[in-house]
C-alpha cells in the first residue's frame, strides 16, 4: 500500500529525492514519515509530516539538508535529500501513522513501505 522509491548510489555532496507513494487506501489524513535503518542499528526516524503538511518534524543529524512534503492529491510523500554523506547510507521506509499530526516515534506508525536502499559513497 506504500511505495518507496528513488533510492540509489551517489556520491558524498549529492541530492535524491526519494518518493513514496499509497495505493489501495488513501493516507491523506495521516501524519506520515520517512525513517532509515542502516545495517546492525535501529530504525529511527529521518522526519515526520502533518496531514496537511503544515508541520515538519526533522532529525537532527538532517536538519537543514532534508526536506519533506507532500502532495495529498497525488498520494504521493516525498524526501529531498541534498548534501548527502556516507553517515545517510541506509535503507529508507515511509510510513503512514496513527494519527493526523506529526508523528515522531516508530511506533506511532502502522502502514509501512517495503524501503529503498540509499548508498551514498565518499
Amino acid at each position: 500500500q506504500l511505495q518507496a522509491s528513488g533510492g540509489g548510489l551517489v556520491q558524498a555532496g549529492d541530492s535524491l529525492r526519494l518518493s513514496c507513494v499509497a495505493s489501495g487506501r488513501t493516507f491523506s489524513r495521516s501524519g506520515m514519515g520517512w525513517f532509515r535503518q542502516a545495517p546492525g542499528q535501529d530504525r529511527e526516524i529521518v522526519a515526520a509530516i502533518s496531514w496537511s503538511g503544515a508541520s515538519t518534524y526533522y532529525a537532527d543529524s538532517v536538519k537543514g539538508r532534508f526536506t519533506i512534503s507532500r502532495d495529498n492529491a497525488k498520494n504521493t510523500v516525498y524526501l529531498q535529500m541534498n548534501s548527502l554523506t556516507p553517515e545517510d547510507t541506509a535503507v529508507y521506509y515511509c510510513a503512514a501513522g496513527t494519527a493526523s499530526w506529526v508523528l515522531a516515534r516508530v511506533n506511532d506508525y502502522d502502514h509501512w513501505g517495503q524501503g529503498t536502499q540509499v548508498t551514498v559513497s565518499s
